[in-house]
């Protein structure tokens, strides 16, 4: 199996992957020691989590409820995405409080892919997009940037460097789309104009920005037939409109929180888990405030830790995926209201300090088995 941290792409917005990573195996009871660790009292800790609905987020959960000792309570939407009119009930239902969040992306070891997970309930064990709700948010952006990438063309007309525009592209009234930022492509004049040097039927012409040869390279000018703008259109050359419903936490909330960024995501070698990885950003940001003000974790121990899920697609004779776990930022609060954030290196370090060995876990099946054997309840209607 292809090495996972060798295939790593560069860190994106701050949130370095290698050397971060641990098996939710080991993460889970370092988890809960470090809660032990901060006081919180056995028995008396009402786990929650954050995670998208795909299946392949079903073992952290599992793993969650076999070290904390009970069935976490739910406190997401799909993508990732944490619902803050939760955290009343969640508040009401425990002591000691904790609340993972992980936005999740998918790993085929075989092609070292991120995005991917294969399905092995499907019929023939296909492979599917993961996470598919950013996959979904993500396709329409795509789309508008591949139209972008065809239609700005590199040429040159009678020995003049040349960049012809789509004239869609050149519209800045539009409420929906990709908009190029026009000053870091096309030249001006002594009085700061774009004019165009030629009118065509759907496009114009116009001379490049020094800045942006000096960016491209001369020769991508010099072909015999026009190039496409291709991966020479970066992200800093544009950003991206469209309307989007202002409701709170709603279907929406995932789109809302990547809109901002997605020409990284776009224009990243692994657009999906990129996406993921500022999705965790963002939530842990917006969330730890609604923590801070919530009347009904006053008095409470809270901890509320953020990071990614890579899912690896299980191999024959596996019934779950490799989960692996990349901490981002954790918020602790004490009873008394004092409360303090770990950024990425402190947490990693702090996680790795705890014991992988818990005593208090639970066997799942002899908790099962003594379910079932327990005496009948009937129930009076």
């Amino acid at each position: 199996m292809p090495d996972l941290a060798a295939n790593m792409v560069e860190p994106t917005g701050g949130f370095p992957l290698n050397n971060k990573m641990m098996r939710y195996n080991l993460f889970v009871p370092r988890l809960y020691n470090w809660c032990k660790s901060l006081g919180f009292e056995r028995g008396k800790i009402m786990p929650s989590r954050a995670f998208c609905a795909d299946e392949s987020q079903g073992f952290p959960i599992i793993m969650l409820a076999k070290h904390f000792g009970t069935f976490p309570f739910s406190h997401g939407i799909v993508g990732g995405i944490v619902a803050t009119d939760r955290h009343v009930p969640h508040a009401a239902h425990g002591q000691d409080l904790v609340l993972v969040q992980a936005s999740h992306v998918g790993y085929d070891p075989e092609t070292a892919t991120f995005g991917k997970y294969r399905r092995a309930q499907t019929t023939h064990g296909e492979y599917s997009s993961n996470c598919g709700r950013v996959q979904q948010v993500f396709a329409w952006y795509k789309r508008e940037y591949d139209f972008a990438q065809h239609n700005i063309l590199l040429h040159h007309i009678d020995g003049q460097k040349v960049v012809i525009v789509d004239n869609q592209l050149l519209r800045e009234d539009r409420d929906e789309g990709l908009l190029l930022r026009l000053d870091k492509i096309l030249a001006v004049d002594p009085a700061g104009q774009r004019i165009p040097l030629k009118m065509l039927s759907t496009a114009r012409v116009f001379a490049p920005a020094a800045s942006f040869v000096e960016q491209t390279g001369e020769a991508v000018f010099n072909g015999v037939t026009p190039m496409t703008i291709g991966a020479n259109l970066t992200e800093d050359m544009f950003y991206f409109q469209r309307n989007i419903p202002k409701v709170e936490e709603g279907v929406d909330q995932l789109e809302q929180n990547l809109i901002r960024f997605m020409p990284q995501i776009v224009t990243s070698a692994a657009p999906t888990l990129t996406a993921a990885q500022i999705n965790t950003q963002v939530e842990f940001d917006r969330t730890f405030r609604t923590i801070v003000k919530e009347r009904t974790y006053k008095g409470k121990k809270v901890l509320f830790i953020a990071g990614l899920h890579i899912d690896i697609s299980p191999q024959a004779g596996q019934l779950f995926p490799l989960t692996k776990y990349i901490p981002w930022a954790a918020y602790v609060q004490d009873r008394d209201g004092f409360y303090y954030t770990l950024e990425q290196d402190e947490l990693v370090q702090t996680l790795t300090q705890q014991s992988a060995d818990n005593p208090d876990q639970i066997d799942l099946e002899i908790a099962i088995e003594m379910m079932a054997q327990a005496d009948e309840v009937r129930i009076q209607a």
